[in-house]
């Protein structure tokens, strides 16, 4: 509870140097009475059903490939059956483990809510990983069964129950068959816990942000995928307020503006670099993009350019950046709001179930509003452990309950979150500390970089040099040296760009996170075999 002390502006109390939130305060249910994500979300979807003059052929989930429409009166249908199905049929039960190796499409997040129902671990998987890398997954955690599609099945291991196949004609039978009365161990898991209470968090945001707002339904389209955190709260989520879901099976910009003409779509999750798409492609001048309501953004820092960009561009679509970590089960905080999103560059307030503090990495010292520092957070959300992971790991990341992020942050004056950039990504360049992220943003509002992407390499003198990776808009000029003086420009002398490499594309991860250690291998192979700048 915060204390008297805590300041109503930022939050933050001098007294333990905490930072409480501004939100209002959400209630959780009862030790005593105990509650899992599946009785919560789907109870919530059905009081919503009851009390609203939506249609009760409300379209739940859409799939943007073939048009297909699951209204929720089928959805709740179809994970009775299946539930009963997985539960009496294939055995399983409580605490065993089930892995999910598939891309967007209708059929997971009923999936998912089935398999939680009956108290089964869901290991959701990246479907575009290799059999080594799954076989990894496997070995950490230990699946009796797994479901995958006709694209990805062939990448799976034998398991004790075998392998499932969504798009199949028997697991759509599995969903419609006749439902009977579920035989479900109401005890809650840990793990359970922590997914409630975060959608609790979600349902309490939307709720303030959207219901009454709105004559229907917000139609969400997912970009991010579902085996990511952000994908997977958010398709429970969703279930729950009765938001209609527009899934995409694989992201581009041109079917991600086509859907939004098509479906209606007033909300898209995105990570930054589609945004920086968006401002810079003529595609979106080819589609009605009239329903577009707001962005959400999350996974990376958007920066000050590219929203001005962005706004000048769709001056009536929101942005609303987020932040939020896997290890808490989700987001930690959000704009709300048009008045909100004018703070550009924030990711918004601590949700009300958090607390946190900003620690000087070097010396420990907690420190106060407006000073940089690593981020650390506390909640009922923060996850018990990594599968397979040594004790010393997560003794070095929790702390009396406090979870150290590693991102470096800070809080203005009125609460607000900024994320400047991973500790461990920092370049070091003689003795100064040079965000990437920062350079990144501002090399991505140069308006003949489609891309970059900035690492550390290697100097005797200096220790790191900021290195530029980037990738040119078609047809335009651009070299070394004026990407260099681009930068020079705009930031302080031991930011600037030292070398610079262009490159085809910037790897990046299924949630659009770019893969630094990657892109690393590529620049010492470029340096090892050619002088060029050319890869």
């Amino acid at each position: 509870m915060a204390s008297t002390k805590t300041n109503p502006e930022s939050g933050f109390n001098p007294t333990t140097k905490t930072f409480h939130s501004l939100r209002p305060p959400i209630y959780l249910p009862q030790d005593d009475a105990p509650i899992s994500v599946v009785d919560y979300a789907l109870g919530y979807a059905l009081s919503i059903r009851s009390a609203s003059c939506w249609p009760d052929s409300t379209a739940a989930l859409i799939d943007s490939a073939t048009g297909q429409r699951i209204p929720y009166s089928d959805l709740l249908k179809r994970h009775k059956s299946l539930s009963y199905y997985l539960q009496h049929v294939l055995k399983l039960s409580r605490h065993d483990v089930a892995l999910v190796i598939c891309p967007n499409c209708v059929q997971v997040p009923i999936l998912y809510l089935s398999l939680l129902s009956i108290r089964v671990v869901v290991s959701p998987g990246n479907p575009l990983s290799t059999g080594s890398e799954i076989a990894r997954l496997v070995e950490l955690s230990g699946p009796t069964i797994a479901f995958a599609t006709s694209s990805t099945a062939h990448k799976l291991p034998k398991l004790r129950l075998g392998t499932i196949l969504v798009d199949s004609p028997e697991f759509e039978s599995m969903m419609i068959r006749t439902t009977f009365d579920l035989d479900l161990d109401h005890g809650p898991q840990p793990s359970q816990s922590d997914v409630a209470a975060i959608l609790v968090v979600a349902l309490c945001r939307s709720s303030a942000v959207a219901a009454g707002e709105r004559a229907s339904p917000p139609v969400l389209l997912y970009t991010v995928p579902l085996f990511h955190v952000f994908g997977f709260i958010y398709s429970l989520k969703s279930v729950a307020l009765m938001e209609t879901v527009v899934m995409m099976p694989r992201f581009g910009l041109d079917g991600m503006l086509k859907a939004v003409e098509e479906f209606g779509v007033t909300d898209v999750a995105m990570a930054p670099p589609v945004v920086v798409a968006m401002v810079k492609s003529g595609s979106s001048e080819r589609y009605d993009l009239s329903s577009l309501k707001s962005l959400v953004i999350g996974a990376a820092p958007l920066g000050k350019d590219v929203i001005a960009a962005f706004k000048a561009k769709f001056p009536t679509v929101e942005l609303a950046q987020g932040y939020g970590l896997t290890e808490l089960t989700g987001p930690v905080s959000r704009v709300l709001g048009p008045e909100e999103s004018k703070k550009w560059g924030s990711v918004g307030r601590l949700y009300g179930l958090l607390e946190a503090k900003i620690v000087d990495p070097e010396t420990q010292e907690v420190l106060p509003p407006g000073k940089q520092g690593e981020l650390w957070v506390k909640g009922p959300t923060t996850f018990k452990g990594y599968v397979g992971d040594p004790e010393g790991t997560i003794e070095n990341m929790i702390i009396n309950g406090w979870l150290r992020t590693g991102d470096l942050c800070y809080f203005d004056d009125q609460g607000f979150l900024y994320v400047v950039d991973r500790l461990k990504e920092l370049i070091k360049y003689n003795g100064y500390q040079v965000a990437p992220a920062e350079l990144e943003q501002l090399l991505q509002s140069h308006p003949g970089v489609a891309d970059a992407a900035v690492i550390p390499y290697p100097d005797e003198e200096a220790g790191q040099l900021p290195f530029a990776c980037v990738v040119r808009r078609p047809g335009c000029i651009l070299d070394e040296r004026s990407v260099m003086e681009f930068v020079a420009k705009h930031v302080a002398p031991y930011k600037k760009i030292r070398r610079v490499a262009f490159v085809n594309s910037i790897p990046k991860s299924p949630a659009e996170k770019i893969l630094r250690k990657d892109l690393r291998k590529m620049v010492l192979a470029l340096l090892l075999t050619t002088s060029s700048s050319k890869l």
